[in-house]
C-alpha cells in the first residue's frame, strides 16, 4: 500500500527535517509512529498524507510514484485516505451528524444515504444521544470521537491520527485505541497513528517506527522498553 525508499523531507530551502526514510505499509496493517518532541513525527504524518512532496527519493502509494503523479490524481489519491487531526478541525456551527455527513456531501452522495450512513457510524463510535449536538457541547473524548467518524466515513484504505489520545484521559485514549483496531480488523483500513505515550504503545502491541532527529528506527512493541 505504501513504500518509501531513501526519503527525505524539507520545508523550503531549510536542512532535512526527514533524512533516508525507508519503510513499507502493507494493506491490513496496524502501526504506531513514535518519538521525542521534534523528532519528525507531524513531518512524516504530512508525507504519508500527500499534504507535501518528499524532497528526494521514492514514495510509492496505492501503487502511484507520487512524484510524477498529476494534480488530479494526486487529489483522487487523498479521497483514499482518512486524517484525524490533533485539534479535531471540527466545525463548531455544525450539529455532530453534519460534520460527519460533509465528506460525503462535498462528494455529491445522496442525502437519503447519507443520513443512514452518519447515524450507523455515530452509533458505533458511542455518539448515538448526541446526533444534534454542537463541537462546543462535547466532551473532549466525545469531540475525538467525533473527528475519527468523519474520517473514517468514506472508508479510506489508510487512516492517519495525529496524537489523537493527546486531549484525552486514559480511560478516553483506551477506548479511541480500540476504536482504531475495530476499525483496521473489521474493515481492513490501514492505520498509522503517531504518538508519545509508551503506555499505550505498550499496552496496545502493534509495530512501532521510532523517529529520532529525522531517522527512522523500525522496532516491534518487544523492543519499545530496551530502546
Amino acid at each position: 500500500m505504501v513504500r518509501f525508499e531513501n526519503v527525505g523531507m524539507r520545508y523550503g530551502l531549510g536542512r532535512e527535517v526527514l533524512r533516508d526514510i525507508s519503510f513499507t505499509l502493507e494493506p491490513n496493517s496496524f502501526h504506531f509512529i513514535s518519538g521525542a518532541s521534534g523528532a519528525g513525527k507531524s513531518s512524516l504524518l504530512r508525507l504519508l498524507s500527500l499534504a507535501h512532496r518528499p524532497s528526494r527519493g521514492l514514495v510509492t502509494m496505492f501503487d502511484q510514484d507520487i512524484a510524477t503523479a498529476s494534480r488530479e490524481k494526486l487529489a483522487a489519491l487523498r479521497q483514499q485516505i482518512g486524517i484525524v487531526f490533533q485539534d479535531f478541525r471540527l466545525i463548531n456551527h455544525l450539529s455532530a451528524r453534519d460534520n460527519v455527513a460533509l465528506p460525503l456531501r462535498i462528494a455529491g452522495t445522496r442525502e437519503k444515504e447519507i443520513r443512514r450512513m452518519v447515524e450507523e457510524l455515530l452509533d458505533w463510535v458511542g455518539l448515538r444521544d448526541r446526533f444534534d449536538a454542537l463541537p462546543a457541547t462535547l466532551s473532549g473524548g466525545e469531540q475525538q470521537r467525533l473527528a475519527i467518524a468523519r474520517a473514517i466515513i468514506r472508508k479510506p484504505k489508510l487512516l492517519l491520527a495525529d496524537e489523537p489520545t493527546g486531549n484525552v484521559d486514559s480511560e478516553n485514549s483506551r477506548r479511541l485505541l480500540t476504536l482504531f483496531e475495530q476499525l483496521n480488523q473489521k474493515l481492513g483500513t490501514t492505520v498509522v497513528i503517531t504518538t508519545h505515550d509508551e503506555m499505550m504503545l505498550n499496552q496496545f502491541r502493534h509495530p512501532v517506527m521510532w523517529l529520532r532527529g529525522g531517522n527512522l528506527v523500525h522496532e516491534d512493541y518487544r523492543a519499545i522498553a530496551v530502546r
